[in-house]
């Protein structure tokens, strides 16, 4: 798919200099060569969002759209929704995973491998289309607030830090002997009346139940364990974690805890935004 016509991409995008690409390889191991960064803030992305990102910025929208749009591990795998059952607000998959479906997870990562702005334009009008993101709000396209529904999911960084050392170790892209300080200094530098949609209490308790974390642990649709047979994911590490908030105080000294909370009011003094726990 070529790029569709619209406004230019506004950002550049530019190869990590030398010392981030050793930083990087001296952490993570042999990924420089499949980073870049983009825009003003440097943010790092994997080198085939270059090739599409002009399509993404550019995607027309549709007043259905609902986009769940979070920094990666801060807990948008809770806000799934079935798009095409309308009365479901339930995974697609069982919370025993007995419904697995092998042949349309096979699809589902043939369609990682494709642009994802060809794979959403495939969806019929008459659909809502439910998109995660883990894309900053500057990247996605500029009339996405005036015309979509966006949940913006945030988690406190400290339990977001904590929560991608794990899911680092968990798919082996940190190196093993590194620690979560090592990790931290790299890491460093009313909703249903929103969808227009009302629940039942039998709906209302199917979801709670749906979304408990001992649900969500067994649950092989969010867990990835089927990943685990083929090597992919490290022993002893799993995807759904602890599913609380607060477990950073088990990883943080003292100077790392001071880091933290000065990034963070450095990086919200220009938002209303604040998490209920900051000590």
């Amino acid at each position: 798919m070529g790029e569709q016509k619209g406004l230019p991409f506004p950002f550049e995008f530019k190869e990590l200099d030398p010392e981030e690409e050793k930083l990087i390889e001296d952490n993570l191991g042999p990924f420089p060569t499949s980073l870049i960064k983009v825009g003003p803030k440097s943010y790092i992305a994997y080198r085939p969002y270059k090739r599409d990102a002009a399509n993404i910025y550019n995607m027309p929208l549709r007043p259905t759209d609902v986009f769940v749009a979070s920094y990666q591990r801060s807990g948008n795998q809770f806000m799934f929704f079935e798009p095409n059952e309308k009365e479901k607000y339930i995974n697609v998959m069982s919370k025993t995973g007995e419904n697995f479906d092998e042949e349309k997870y096979s699809q589902v990562l043939d369609i990682l491998n494709r642009p994802a702005s060809s794979t959403l334009a495939e969806v019929p009008l008459s659909e809502t289309r439910f998109i995660k993101t883990h894309l900053p709000m500057s990247l996605l396209p500029p009339t996405l607030l005036d015309t979509a529904k966006v949940v913006y999911v945030a988690r406190d960084p400290r339990d977001v830090a904590v929560s991608c050392y794990y899911h680092a170790r968990l798919f082996k892209m940190l190196k093993p002997d590194k620690s979560f300080k090592d990790f931290w200094n790299l890491f460093h530098r009313d909703l249903s009346d929103f969808f227009g949609k009302k629940l039942n209490e039998e709906q209302m308790n199917r979801l709670c139940d749906h979304l408990s974390i001992d649900n969500f642990k067994n649950n092989k649709s969010v867990n990835y364990e089927d990943l685990r047979e083929v090597g992919v994911l490290a022993k002893g590490e799993t995807f759904i974690r602890k599913g609380k908030s607060g477990g950073w105080r088990d990883h943080f000294d003292e100077e790392m805890t001071k880091q933290a909370e000065k990034w963070i009011e450095d990086n919200l003094k220009d938002t209303d935004l604040r998490f209920p726990v900051m000590k």
